[in-house]
C-alpha cells in the first residue's frame, strides 16, 4: 500500500515531518584545500581534485575517502565526489566532517544547491565557507533514506556513464575501421582477407598522386553530400511559448540548455535539425557530430550535411578524415573567427568504393551508426530523468519508500 507523506510547516516551507530543517554547516563542515605546487607533485595513486575536477595524481593524500570537494575559486561551487583517498587542492573546499549525513547523498544535495550563486564578491570570484555554512536546508533524518536517494541517482549516473563510454568506444572503432579501409586499403576482399596486403590490384590515380584500389573513384567532398549552411536566426524570433532551440557551436559541445537561444518553429523545414542529423561547424571551433539532442534550428556557421546517394557513416567519417586539415586552414585565417570556405570542401577528395565493396562496408558501419544514435537518445532520456528526479527527491516531493508503489 502506498504510504502517504505527512508534512510540517517550517521557515523554508512545508517539508516531510520526518525530515529536519537545519543549516548546511551542521551536516557538513567545509575546509580549505591544500597547496601543491607543480614542482612538488610526484606521480602516485591519489587524485588531486581541483576546482574543475581531477588535476593529476600524487603519491600522498591529505583526506581519507569517500569525500566531496567544491570549487572555491575558478569553477565555483561545482561538487566532485571520490571514493578514494585524495588531495583537495587549495582551489577547493573539501568536506572535513560529515555529521549525520551520507557522503554520496551530500554530493547530489550540493549539486542541487548550486553554490556558485554564493560568490563572495571579490575581484576574483571566490566561494567562502563562512557564507555557505549558514544556508538553511532540509534533509532526511534517517541515513537509510539518504543512502536510498543517493543510490537511485547514482544508478542513473552509472547508466549514463556506461552509455557515454560505449559511444566513445563505438566512435573509436568506427574511425579505426574507416582508416583500415580507406587509408590502408585493407578492407576484406572476396575471400575475407585484407585487400592490399593480399595482393589486391592497385592503380595509380593522378589526382591523388598515389595508388588506389582498382574500380574505386575519386570525388570532391561536396559531391558526395549536400552542405546546408544555417540561418541568421535572430531574424526569426520565437513566437510566444512556441519555439525551437537554436543549435550553435556551444550546443554541439554541451547540448541544449536553458541558456540556448530560441527561434521560430516556422522556419523552412530544411533548417530544422532532428536526431541523427550530421552537423559540421565550419567556423570558430571546427567539429562534426551526429546529433542526438532533439529538434532544433540550424544556426549560421553550421552545416547540416545530407546525401541522397550515400549513407550517413560515409560522409560523416570523410568529414572527420579531413577535419584536422580544415582546422589548420581556419587557424591560418587572420580574422577573429577562423573558418573554411566552400572551395575547401571541393578541394577535399573522397574515395568511393565499387558497389559490391560498399555494400559490405554498409553492413558493418550502419550498425555502429545506428547504435550510437540509439545510445544518444537513451542518454538524453536518462539525463532528463535524473535532472527531474534530483530536485523532487531532495525536497521530499518524491519519497523513496513510495517509488516501488508509484511516484507521488
Amino acid at each position: 500500500m502506498k504510504q502517504e507523506t505527512k508534512f510540517k510547516d517550517t521557515e523554508i516551507g512545508m517539508i516531510p515531518e520526518d525530515w529536519e530543517e537545519t543549516t548546511l554547516g551542521s551536516v557538513v563542515t567545509f575546509q580549505r584545500g591544500y597547496d601543491l605546487p607543480l614542482k612538488d607533485r610526484k606521480e602516485g595513486p591519489y587524485p588531486i581534485i581541483m576546482s574543475n575536477g581531477i588535476g593529476g595524481n600524487h603519491n600522498e593524500f591529505k583526506v581519507k575517502g569517500p569525500g566531496i570537494t567544491i570549487g572555491r575559486s575558478g569553477n565555483l561551487g561545482q561538487p566532485f565526489y571520490t571514493e578514494k583517498d585524495y588531495w583537495p587542492h587549495n582551489t577547493t573546499l573539501y568536506v572535513k566532517k560529515f555529521e549525520n549525513s551520507n557522503p554520496k547523498f551530500m554530493y547530489y544535495f550540493l549539486k542541487r544547491l548550486k553554490l556558485n550563486r554564493f560568490n563572495a564578491g571579490s575581484a576574483v570570484p571566490t566561494l567562502n565557507r563562512n557564507h555557505i555554512h549558514p544556508i538553511l536546508i532540509i534533509i532526511p533524518r534517517k541515513i537509510e533514506e539518504q543512502k536510498a536517494i543517493a543510490k537511485i541517482l547514482s544508478d542513473l549516473d552509472s547508466k549514463i556513464e556506461l552509455l557515454q563510454k560505449q559511444n566513445k568506444t563505438l566512435e573509436a572503432i568506427g574511425q579505426a575501421i574507416f582508416k583500415h579501409w580507406f587509408v590502408d586499403f585493407e578492407f576484406p576482399n572476396e575471400e575475407g582477407k585484407p585487400y592490399k596486403s593480399s595482393g589486391g590490384e592497385m592503380v595509380f590515380n593522378e589526382e591523388l598522386g598515389k595508388d588506389i584500389p582498382k574500380g574505386w573513384e575519386v570525388k570532391p567532398l561536396d559531391r558526395i553530400a549536400n552542405f546546408l549552411n544555417g540561418l541568421a536566426l535572430q531574424k526569426f524570433p520565437p513566437e510566444g511559448d512556441d519555439f525551437l532551440p537554436v543549435i550553435k557551436i556551444k550546443e554541439l559541445r554541451q547540448g541544449i540548455s536553458e541558456q540556448s537561444d530560441k527561434a521560430s518553429p516556422n522556419i523552412d523545414k530544411k533548417y530544422i535539425i532532428n536526431d541523427g542529423d550530421v552537423l559540421f561547424s565550419w567556423s570558430g571551433t571546427l567539429m562534426v557530430v551526429i546529433w542526438g539532442e532533439g529538434k532544433g534550428a540550424l544556426n549560421q556557421h553550421l552545416f547540416k550535411v545530407t546525401s541522397e546517394n550515400f549513407e550517413k557513416w560515409f560522409y560523416y567519417y570523410w568529414i572527420k578524415n579531413h577535419l584536422r586539415k580544415f582546422i589548420g586552414i581556419a587557424k591560418d585565417k587572420t580574422t577573429t573567427m577562423g573558418h573554411i570556405k566552400r572551395h575547401h570542401l571541393t578541394d577535399s577528395k573522397v574515395l568511393v568504393p565499387n558497389d559490391v565493396i560498399f555494400e559490405r562496408m554498409n553492413e558493418i558501419m550502419n550498425s555502429f551508426t545506428h547504435k550510437k544514435i540509439k545510445n544518444k537518445l537513451e542518454l538524453r532520456m536518462l539525463i532528463s530523468l535524473r535532472d527531474t528526479l534530483l530536485p523532487k527527491l531532495m525536497s521530499g516531493e518524491i519519497r523513496v519508500n513510495n517509488l516501488e508503489a508509484g511516484i507521488e
